[in-house]
């Protein structure tokens, strides 16, 4: 049984979100394979109530991938604030979106934001929950800086995904596969509970139609969680892979999903 390291490991996070080129790679492959033509991207938008003038703080912008093509929207916010712990992510954004009057770019860490109480309309955390070490003071630190009537807008996946398919057929297992689940679909509603009173769950409806087994295998030396395949050749890689595709292609769940918070714990 191949070993692999927690998907937790900070230091393997760390790694992985350095700079955008494995992000980069990743928004790709689901651009080209998802089923759902809509996008991920696309969908998690037009679930945001923006407002003309609105202050919003982005907490793990990434490379700014969700903003692009979308200047009539960027427009109407009164200010911007996008933020990443990676020097290489926000360097990458600014130059995906340009310097803009009412775009900030700043690095934050959610466990400690530098910004007074009650500053903004509207927080938004893509992806990115399951990456906190503490994730109680992480949530705290959102509603602090949140508006009383304000909306925290956070992506997550669930439980029963892709990877942990994938992890069963390299017999990836036990105590050698642990999957991030510290921030979930499942649990996600309990922990912002801590600090909100309301929380709506919206599910994405996906999957993954893959054609191009070589692409997968890209996809997965990406991950931070399936390094121990990187010790693997490629060619045992691939035939692993395709030992289970169907006429060449290969299925895969998606459980993606968004939990929209509101009001205040008393």
């Amino acid at each position: 049984m191949m070993k692999i390291g927690s998907s937790n490991d900070s230091a393997a996070v760390k790694e992985q979100y350095a700079t955008s080129k494995g992000l980069d790679t990743r928004l790709n492959f689901h651009d080209k394979y998802s089923t759902n033509k809509l996008g991920y991207g696309n969908w998690t938008v037009s679930n945001y109530e923006i407002n003309e003038g609105m202050k919003v703080l982005e907490l793990g912008c990434g490379t700014g991938s969700i903003w692009l093509g979308r200047d009539e929207l960027l427009s109407r916010f009164g200010k911007l604030v996008m933020t990443d712990l990676s020097e290489g992510m926000l360097a990458t954004a600014k130059e995906n979106l340009g310097e803009r009057e009412n775009i900030e770019y700043r690095l934050a860490d959610i466990q400690n934001l530098p910004f007074e109480d009650n500053s903004f309309d509207m927080v938004i955390a893509n992806s990115m929950l399951y990456h906190v070490p503490d994730i109680n003071k992480g949530i705290s630190e959102v509603r602090r800086v949140l508006r009383a009537d304000g909306a925290f807008y956070t992506t997550t996946l669930g439980e029963n995904n892709f990877t942990d398919k994938l992890a069963e057929w390299f017999e990836l297992g036990g105590e050698s596969f642990k999957p991030n689940h510290n921030f979930t679909m499942q649990n996600g509603e309990g922990i912002l509970r801590s600090a909100f009173e309301e929380v709506e769950t919206r599910i994405y409806e996906d999957s993954l139609h893959i054609t191009d087994i070589d692409d997968l295998v890209g996809y997965l030396c990406s991950l931070a969680s399936f390094k121990a395949i990187l010790d693997v050749p490629v060619n045992k890689i691939t035939e692993i892979l395709k030992g289970h595709a169907i006429n060449g292609t290969i299925d895969l769940p998606k459980e993606y999903g968004m939990l929209i918070a509101k009001g205040t714990k008393h």
